[in-house]
């Protein structure tokens, strides 16, 4: 009868937020701007940051062109800058009518420089990210636009760097594009990924061991077919899987720990796993700095398989950061998120240091809206029902839940972080603020009336969402709890 009564008062509260921001007055008059919006919304007394975008030619998936970006808080003009901007994601460009950008600050000769925007350590990259709704085959991923959000804020609370994050709404060439999430780039900086720079010139001892970011992902059109016309990224699945030695390098291992026997670099098996060079870029990293990462992975990978578990004794641990590795368990976990370890998968290495998992990326597919691995299992078992993706769950994971040492760690973790941060009062409450935030600044309203043709109950949304994550949360109690 309680939880009857929270839920319906809940619903209640949210109902009536979103019926008194529907009657918000449409008018938006920006007294400094060149270029009269033709969406001609008035922000009111919203708090969300504005932004317009305005280009002189066709915006393209590779390369950005020039445009100038005008932020606005409260009708106050609060920053500006020329920039270069394109559309950014390979399967979400495909699958999206609302397209995500990169964008990067330019100056008067369209060099990038770094700047602080909207309170953001400085930097020159930066993204708008868009949600992926598409009317034609009634397609959306995230009704609630909060997924990126949560679990970024969540990992930062966990005392992880994830890309700091915040709401905007967006506009482009005049016309109004709805919520976005403005955030930063995943990049090796001291505010962001904080390893060392490496040079090229590093190629032996101490100097070799690091900074390294590796990626477990899809290649994209940008990476190996550049320059091409915006029809061609339309329908380009085939760079999906374009690896090459240039690029990449493979796992030793099959997804379940075996031998490999084909010869990497051919057509992508599901069985193989690629590494992807972030950082130094396939450009700029040498050969050396090539064979001792590679090498490294490797060394890892043996060890885990290679560990006897009814034994003390560890020597995969030689290698990680335990801590790191728990803690992306633990929030992609959470978050259902059915990409995790298999695709937008990043990892890094500092100098002289152990391999570290994270940041979390790209939280659009979960939250129960992914419909390939049931609630009451972990996403790390995402082999044991999917056969047939070409991008498969490496077997560190499902190795690692193997082992009585790793268990106890992460239920120590776990304890701790629901004592706290993932208490359910913590995450509920988040999300609750968050929607409430949305409605309460017109922008859900405003967000709608732009996509529409799919049909959203934003506060069943909520509402599943919260329901969601109250019963993700107590089956990982169960579960950790029985280790």
């Amino acid at each position: 009868m309680t939880v009857s009564f929270s839920i319906s008062s809940k619903i209640f509260r949210l109902l009536i937020i979103l019926l008194i921001s529907s009657f918000t007055v449409i008018s938006c008059k920006k007294s400094d701007v060149e270029h009269k919006s033709l969406f001609d919304v008035s922000l009111g007394t919203s708090v969300i940051p504005y932004i317009q975008v305005f280009t002189e030619d066709i915006i393209q998936n590779e390369p950005k062109i020039p445009g100038v970006m005008d932020i606005y808080i409260e009708e106050s003009h609060v920053f500006s800058s020329t920039i270069g901007i394109e559309y950014r994601g390979s399967t979400s460009y495909r699958l999206s009518d609302k397209k995500s950008f990169g964008i990067e600050l330019w100056d008067e000769s369209n060099d990038g420089y770094d700047a602080q925007v909207l309170g953001f350590p400085e930097e020159e990259d930066w993204i708008f990210m868009g949600h992926v709704f598409r009317a034609a085959d009634n397609r959306v991923f995230d009704p609630s636009l909060m997924h990126h959000y949560l679990g970024y804020q969540l990992y930062r609370s966990m005392g992880n760097y994830a890309s700091r994050s915040r709401y905007v709404e967006l506009e482009v060439n005049n016309s109004y594009e709805g919520v976005y999430v403005f955030m930063e780039k995943l990049k090796r900086d001291s505010n962001r990924i904080d390893i060392n720079k490496l040079k090229p010139s590093e190629n032996e001892g101490e100097d070799l061991t690091g900074g390294y970011i590796l990626k477990i992902d899809k290649t994209s059109g940008g990476d190996v077919a550049t320059d091409q016309p915006l029809s061609y990224y339309e329908n380009n699945w085939g760079d999906d899987s374009s690896y090459s030695d240039a690029l990449s390098f493979r796992s030793q291992y099959d997804v379940f720990g075996g031998s490999l026997t084909s010869e990497p670099f051919g057509p992508k098996q599901p069985l193989e796993t690629y590494f992807l060079y972030e950082h130094p870029k396939n450009d700029d990293i040498t050969p050396q700095q090539k064979e001792y990462i590679q090498n490294y992975i490797h060394g890892f990978e043996t060890a885990l398989l290679t560990d006897d578990f009814s034994t003390e004794e560890r020597s995969y641990t030689d290698f990680i950061d335990l801590d790191s590795f728990l803690d992306y368990f633990i929030l992609n976990e959470l978050t259902g998120n059915v990409d995790a370890y298999r695709l937008s998968t990043y990892m890094h290495k500092e100098k002289s240091g152990p391999l570290k998992m994270g940041p979390v990326w790209d939280l659009n597919i979960g939250y129960d809206r992914q419909y390939r691995v049931p609630n009451t299992d972990w996403i790390a078992n995402y082999n044991n029902h999917v056969t047939d993706d070409t991008w498969m769950v490496p077997f560190w994971w499902p190795r690692l839940l193997e082992d009585p040492q790793f268990q106890v760690a992460l239920q120590a973790r776990w304890i701790e972080l629901r004592s706290n941060i993932l208490s359910n009062a913590s995450v509920l409450g988040l999300v609750s603020e968050t929607s409430e935030f949305l409605i309460t600044n017109g922008a859900i309203d405003r967000n709608y009336k732009k996509w529409t043709g799919v049909d959203v109950d934003y506060i069943n949304a909520v509402i599943e969402l919260e329901s969601y994550l109250e019963a993700r949360l107590s089956w990982m109690d169960l579960t950790i709890g029985s280790f």
